[in-house]
């Protein structure tokens, strides 16, 4: 009989009885390891029945003399190996190497000559030029609202750190994409539209120099002398680079480098064969106010809506005199007319860091730098232009920190207002704390801010710019007048959603 729930011991097999030639060992066989610990502690095990702890120790013991033996096992002679595999994970983990780009040495008087023909074309006549005797690195740029081409041409000269999306390479044999620095925006308004004058020496009315700075010229040269250039001709402008934040910079020589990656505010002037979210960057404004500096909190804020700018505009822009009619009598409401001016700064600044919103229409084109106060200010933006393009989409969802409203609607008699007063307190202070986190974006001199994420944007396009070269060079010429849009064009919605 045996215990119940065990099977009955087997006999023990009789004990065999071997001729002597058996006794002479033949030479050993290699050794296979076994299938299983267990089965090869039961292989050297007695016969007899071990405990269950005995047998746990050992099959503990086997186990770390297994995995110190065995080729997958970290010993001695695989340290090297294993070395290799948590380099390659590493390697894998690391970031993408940074996009190597040359910065051309273009000619001073497309940079810091604009800058000096900025500042003397607003000298008093008869005074000295002050822009003359400076160095170029004590030039400072003028304060305004497109001053990202000179953020982005100092980055570039000092280097910046290591860890960026971009590594400036001095070999442009060694680059993927060139950067043409001309000071695109500036260019454009050198000459003052009012220029300074000054009475002749008989007292009689005031005379003003001839302006001998010419933007349309300058347009005209840079691109001649990028046209001599090797590596524009190579792949006719394909992975160069220039900004033209400015709608109207650059407007003359477009057509002639709308090849390029163009660093742009929006695409009110820009057609589509021209520029496109596929191509080219959008950028912010520079803001013109100084940023809010206290916490999140409404109580400060007693103005319910706050705008300051120009009443009567162009295009897209007509909607806001019919917005001033709409809200000028509404008590909570702050709408004002004015132009840009130390005195309309300091009231504006005033005006959004007291606002707990701020009105944003459209102007001639679709976006302005008054979107980037209003976000520095903590002052959440009321978005009415329905045609608008925003920076770093894909990192920054707008609907978080912005409140956008059909055009159609805006312009209704008391459906802003109404609107604005629904929303809660609470809803106000997360709009606020959003636009805390992620309004570095918006300020240029923030390491981690703007410059830094244009430069991802950038080498972003490179994989595509590599696509559309090494494409080129198969297709059959096209005809001068003919537009590809098979990559560079965006598809409207109203015809993708049909399809």
């Amino acid at each position: 009989m045996w215990e119940r729930g065990r099977p009955p011991r087997k006999p023990r097999p009789s004990p065999l009885i071997l001729p002597a030639s058996a006794l002479v060992s033949p030479p050993p066989p290699r050794y296979v390891f076994p299938r299983s610990l267990f089965a090869l502690a039961a292989r050297i095990m007695p016969s007899r029945r071990p405990s269950p702890v005995l047998l746990l120790l050992l099959a503990l013991a086997l186990a770390l003399l297994f995995l110190l033996l065995s080729p997958s096992g970290p010993s001695a002679s695989r340290l090297s190996q294993s070395f290799a595999s948590t380099s390659a994970f590493s390697a894998f983990s690391a970031p993408p190497s940074p996009i190597k780009i040359y910065l051309y040495d273009l000619p001073s008087k497309f940079t810091y000559g604009v800058v000096r023909s900025y500042m003397s074309a607003r000298a008093p006549p008869g005074s000295a030029d002050v822009g003359a005797t400076l160095a170029d690195e004590e030039l400072r740029y003028p304060g305004h609202q497109h001053s990202a081409e000179w953020w982005l041409f100092k980055d570039l000269r000092r280097r910046g750190p290591r860890d960026r999306p971009v590594a400036r390479v001095d070999d442009p044999a060694e680059a993927d994409l060139f950067y043409v620095p001309f000071f695109s925006s500036l260019s454009l308004v050198v000459n003052p539209i009012r220029p300074p004058a000054a009475a002749n020496a008989s007292g009689a009315e005031a005379t003003v120099a001839p302006s001998l700075y010419s933007d349309e010229s300058m347009q005209d040269e840079l691109v001649e002398w990028l046209e001599r250039q090797p590596y524009w001709r190579r792949h006719r402008g394909r992975d160069h680079v220039f900004i033209c934040q400015d709608p109207n910079a650059l407007y003359k020589v477009v057509d002639r480098i709308s090849n390029a990656v163009l660093l742009v505010s929006d695409f009110g002037r820009l057609r589509g064969d021209q520029a496109s979210l596929v191509k080219d960057v959008i950028l912010p404004y520079s803001h013109r106010i100084n940023p809010f500096k206290g916490d999140v909190g409404v109580d400060a804020r007693p103005a319910l809506l706050f705008f300051m700018g120009n009443r009567y505009r162009k295009e897209g822009g007509k909607v806001r005199d019919t917005l001033f009619q709409v809200l000028e009598n509404e008590g909570d409401v702050i709408i004002k007319h004015g132009a840009q001016s130390r005195v309309s700064r300091r009231m504006a600044t005033q005006g959004m860091h007291s606002s707990k919103f701020c009105l944003h229409p459209a102007g001639d084109t679709p976006s302005a730098c008054r979107l980037f106060d209003a976000l520095v200010s903590l002052c959440v933006p009321v978005i009415v232009s329905d045609h608008i393009e925003l920076p770093f989409e894909d990192v920054i969802d707008y609907i978080n920190i912005s409140i956008f409203v059909d055009t159609s609607k805006a312009v209704q008699p008391g459906f802003l207002t109404s609107m604005l007063r629904r929303v809660s307190s609470e809803r106000i202070l997360e709009y606020q704390r959003e636009i805390q986190r992620v309004k570095h974006y918006f300020e240029y001199e923030d390491p981690n801010g703007p410059v830094n994420e244009v430069w991802r944007q950038v080498s972003v396009k490179a994989p595509l710019i590599k696509l559309l070269i090494n494409r080129n060079k198969r297709m059959v010429e096209r005809g001068t007048n003919e537009t590809d849009c098979s990559c560079i064009c965006s598809i409207p919605s109203e015809i993708s959603n049909s399809r």
